[in-house]
């Protein structure tokens, strides 16, 4: 597994790279991250109720629209918790104090790295659900679903037996870790996220108005 360059510049918001410089020195650093880095995951299935109040994914509450909207036709629902590890922030913070242009790139690659990560620990657990389908994944802060319950996933899903934590102001700990949830369902989901439509950032998106996507 490594980190997907093309995700990477853009999320440096790369327009133009003519002569490859750019890609050629995120790939060496690419390469630097998978050699020394190597991404850990946990998930655990748990499943959904309903009560007046929202769907309840165990004890956790799932208020609002966005819950409702990628869950209302799934009967379980997957905690997922993914880092890099405090390996990847020690890695950035050298890098810092030889090349801060160099660490910006190693910030981003380490996003899609942690992505790429999330995206293999999704397939495991497709396969452990043949004949179903999962909807896309999505986490605390999307849409309305509140940043709030981000230390209930991560307690629910074990995530501290990975050495991810999160503090009082709701900041994840190592700095590239993400905790997500996926609907499994015995009917086919249609794709809420993917996609310009379905972005809150569609107005005001620099990719959008240069007219490309960071859809998949």
């Amino acid at each position: 597994m490594q980190p997907n360059i093309d995700e990477a510049l853009r999320y440096l918001g790369i327009r133009s790279d003519p002569e490859n410089t750019i890609r050629r020195q995120m790939t060496l650093l690419a390469d630097e991250i998978s050699s020394q880095i190597k991404p850990r995951f946990l998930w655990r299935m748990m499943p959904l109720t309903r009560s007046d109040d929202g769907i309840l994914l165990g004890d956790i509450l799932l208020t609002g629209q966005s819950a409702e909207r990628m869950l209302h036709s799934c009967q379980r629902c997957a905690v997922l918790t993914c880092t890099l590890g405090i390996e990847f922030d020690t890695l950035v913070r050298r890098m810092q104090m030889r090349d801060m242009s160099s660490a910006v790139m190693l910030d981003t690659l380490g996003s899609a790295y942690v992505e790429a990560a999330c995206d293999e620990a999704e397939e495991e657990i497709r396969s452990r659900c043949p004949g179903m389908y999962l909807t896309d994944r999505f986490s605390p802060g999307y849409g309305d679903l509140p940043l709030a319950i981000q230390p209930q996933l991560l307690d629910l899903c074990g995530g501290q037996r990975i050495g991810v934590t999160v503090t009082p102001s709701l900041l994840m700990i190592p700095q590239k870790s993400v905790t997500a949830l996926i609907g499994v369902s015995d009917s086919p989901q249609m794709a809420r996220i993917r996609g310009c439509a379905h972005c809150s950032m569609n107005q005001s998106c620099t990719l959008r108005k240069a007219g490309k996507t960071c859809a998949v």
